[in-house]
């Protein structure tokens, strides 16, 4: 194969090519390689129902968190300057979580949590362009900096199952 590699260079013209848009001709061959592929390697039979049935699987061992106090009330400072402070909390019958959720100067979010029984567990923020994760202390606090903002859940990780909570608004 004569595929650029480690050992092999690309030219700057093969790179500019690489990197230009898409054209009628490489859809053309491309529809050409994915007949090609259905015919002499096609998808299993099943195998879609099988991965959505393992999908489904690993969700049951996924407790969902309702939304139980929304604090949406922004609070201010001595200095006369606001500053924007939500408080929300989740629960399951086993696990609580309350964060409060502070604006910074930067544009972004400072998440502090306090997680009930506490534990020292691994929290995630998950966003949409990726997660930000730590562990919380050993008496269930935890802070993440720097949040930007967007729609998120939080993941936590109990041994042997995962609590997420509703999506909100950072």
């Amino acid at each position: 194969m004569n595929a650029p590699g480690p050992d092999r260079g690309t030219s700057a013209e093969e790179a500019a090519e690489a990197a230009g848009p898409v054209g009628p001709d490489d859809l053309a061959l491309l529809e050409r390689l994915g007949r090609l592929w259905a015919q002499h390697d096609p998808v299993p039979d099943g195998l879609a129902e099988r991965l959505e049935f393992a999908l489904t699987l690993d969700a049951l061992e996924t407790e969902v968190a309702t939304l139980t106090q929304p604090d949406l009330a922004p609070s201010g400072s001595r200095a006369g300057e606001t500053e924007s402070v939500r408080t929300v909390t989740f629960s399951t019958e086993t696990i609580d979580v309350m964060v409060t959720l502070t604006d910074a100067p930067d544009g972004t979010v400072r998440v502090d949590g306090w997680i009930a029984p506490a534990a020292s567990l691994r929290v995630e923020v998950l966003r949409e362009d990726g997660s930000l994760e730590v562990t919380s202390d050993e008496d269930g606090r935890f802070v993440v900096e720097s949040v930007p903002r967007g729609l998120a859940r939080f993941a936590l990780h109990p041994p042997g199952r995962t609590v997420l909570s509703p999506t909100i608004e950072l």
